[in-house]
């Protein structure tokens, strides 16, 4: 498996692994932007400060992220992944998330912030077991990790 920063050669495998993600109902979880071809395409063209990236297995892309809010001016940078059903539960996720604070560290972030459905036990294990510090806010927890 191979982290790989978007670009428009991975605009197909990334289209499919929303088309995955949505038949799979992430969007209730997972909804930063739309998961569609289109935003699929504009991601990989995407040129800017944030990042966007995918773990990509053969030439499947079983994973998906982001650290942004650069382009926006936003001191620490929020983190966002998603993970193909099918490869859940095999350490695909920490491993996106490793990599993605490894680029928000070499960026100059010194903190990484993130949300998740208090309800999402999974993602909330994953988070905590990486070092983030979760609290309640409304019927969200916000995350934070020193990088």
């Amino acid at each position: 498996m191979r982290y790989e920063p978007l670009n428009p050669d991975l605009g197909d495998a990334l289209a499919e692994l929303f088309e995955a993600l949505r038949a799979a109902g992430a969007e209730r979880w997972f909804h930063p932007h739309p998961l569609t071809r289109e935003e699929a395409e504009r991601l990989c063209a995407y040129d800017g400060d944030d990042v966007y990236a995918v773990l990509v297995d053969g030439t499947r892309v079983v994973a998906y992220g982001m650290v942004r809010g650069w382009d926006a001016g936003y001191e620490i940078p929020r983190l966002g992944i998603a993970v193909h059903r099918a490869e859940r539960g095999q350490g695909v996720g920490r491993t996106l998330m490793e990599r993605l604070h490894e680029e928000a560290q070499a960026r100059g972030a010194t903190q990484v912030r993130l949300t998740v459905y208090a309800d999402n036990e999974p993602a909330r294990r994953l988070y905590e077991e990486l070092g983030y510090e979760l609290e309640l806010k409304g019927d969200d927890l916000v995350g934070y990790l020193a990088l």
